[in-house]
């Protein structure tokens, strides 16, 4: 009896066993930040793989997207309690740190809850020392309210230092922000939007699906694309997707690509540069295929190309696939009717789905990928006939990377004039809600869609043409 007693008590003593859904979320977080992993690759697949129920699985969803959008913010309260510089603490305390104060400052989870969970998972992946520091750093969080901690920050005078902090981005992208909108106001909704989770759209494909199609599966209706709805749930465990009559497309692509099939009414060839993953080129290739013209699609990285292989080939009508470069001089043919670049960009418009985009990218990406977008517009150009339309789309609103890319190529390029990109997407057939459209569309020729606005993705459309 005594020999029972006793060893109820020891075991009473026993930390309690990690939570697999928090020890997931921290492998995953590690993986992303440490290995350069893709959270919206392997998420789906762990959780795929794992046996949690649906709560778990919400859970790991929000400390694994939560962690690394809000992960600049957790930095500056952790830096401030640290007794090293943040920079050079240990990689793995500084993701379990960020998770915990993710709980402890963004979710609904009483203080004691968040503080000993994340302390398990930090003795069960790190060791006993190391949890014993995440203890320290985040029982000192505990001991300041959220205000205490954040009022500091209207002392702050510089907007762009403030902002970053405030709504974790990077300073550089809070100005490039800034130099669009103009508003720094405007800058905030643009910047806390990014940290709201974007829902799926899903996107019918005309001669498989119909809009009353997503419908009939709870879908609602996106705000201006006729093809779109957005679905609170997995599209993955859709039969429609299975069955690949519908896809998954955010609106801001839906629009983009309707708009340049609009413009490429009549076209017998049409040409995708930037093909890859695919969700334009299927959509373009539906719509070109009602009238009989033949879509070319071009991507330079084979997996890549598989994927367009994949959302290509169950399509009726023509098309060919290329693995190549898009600024292959095989392409500047002079003979196509129309000419999509969809072209790589440091995607500050799709934060909201990218949670690890806004730390991987740095100012030095954008003049790279400039450079590129300058060579691939080009080549474009010189594929169409005369006569014939390019369309300019980026994921990226950086003046840098849109309008700076387009005025160059335009003065290089004697008889390149802009279209008006604005006219044009209210010729959509089927637009919905056409008059709110146009309140909302950009001064000049520029179509620019912004997540705080429109509700989309952040996309910028430039049409071209050659006499």
């Amino acid at each position: 009896m005594e020999r029972n007693l006793a060893e109820a008590r020891r075991n009473s003593f026993k930390s309690p066993k990690p939570e697999p859904s928090r020890l997931l979320a921290f492998d995953l977080l590690t993986e992303v930040n440490r290995n350069e992993g893709y959270s919206n690759l392997l998420l789906p697949q762990a959780l795929n793989a794992s046996k949690l129920e649906e709560r778990d699985r919400s859970l790991v969803t929000e400390l694994l997207y939560g962690t690394i959008r809000m992960q600049g913010k957790h930095d500056w309260v952790l830096s401030q309690i640290s007794d090293r510089p943040w920079s050079e603490v240990d990689t793995g305390i500084v993701d379990v740190c960020r998770m915990g104060v993710h709980q402890l400052h963004e979710m609904r989870i009483p203080d004691h809850a968040a503080v000993a969970s994340t302390v398990e998972v930090a003795r069960k992946r790190l060791g006993e020392s190391k949890a014993s520091f995440v203890n320290a750093l985040l029982r000192s969080v505990t001991r300041k309210s959220q205000n205490d901690w954040f009022s500091p920050l209207l002392e702050i005078k510089d907007p762009v230092e403030r902002l970053s902090i405030q709504y974790s981005h990077p300073q550089w992208i809070v100005s490039a922000y800034f130099d669009l909108l103009k508003d720094w106001s405007e800058v905030e909704q643009a910047l806390s939007i990014n940290n709201e989770a974007a829902t799926p759209t899903l996107v019918s494909w005309p001669g498989l699906s119909t809009i009353e199609d997503l419908k009939n599966i709870g879908g609602e209706p996106t705000t201006y694309s006729p093809y779109g709805a957005h679905w609170k749930g997995n599209p993955g465990a859709l039969d429609l997707i299975k069955t690949r009559k519908i896809g998954v497309q955010d609106e801001g692509s839906q629009l983009v690509a309707s708009i340049f099939a609009t413009v490429a009414k009549g076209a017998q060839s049409i040409l995708d540069l930037c093909a890859g993953p695919g969700g334009k080129a299927a959509l373009l290739k539906f719509l070109a295929s009602e009238r009989g013209a033949e879509l070319t699609a071009v991507e330079l990285q084979e997996h890549r190309a598989a994927l367009v292989d994949k959302a290509l080939r169950p399509i009726a009508g023509a098309h060919q696939l290329v693995v190549a470069d898009g600024r292959d001089e095989q392409f500047a043919t002079g003979d196509f009717d129309r000419v999509l670049v969809d072209a790589p960009c440091t995607g500050l418009g799709v934060l909201r789905r990218r949670a690890e985009s806004r730390w991987r990218r740095s100012q030095t990406d954008v003049a790279v990928l400039a450079k590129l977008q300058r060579q691939l517009l080009t080549n474009a150009l010189k594929a169409i006939r005369p006569g014939g339309v390019v369309g300019y789309a980026t994921c990226s609103p950086h003046l840098a990377e849109t309008e700076f890319v387009v005025e160059d190529v335009l003065e290089a390029m004697p008889g390149v004039r802009l279209l008006n990109a604005n006219e044009i997407a209210m010729s959509v057939p089927g637009l919905h809600n056409a008059e709110e459209f146009r309140s909302l569309a950009s001064e000049g020729n520029f179509l620019r869609l912004w997540p705080h606005l429109h509700g989309t993705d952040g996309m910028f459309l430039a049409l071209l043409t050659r006499d």
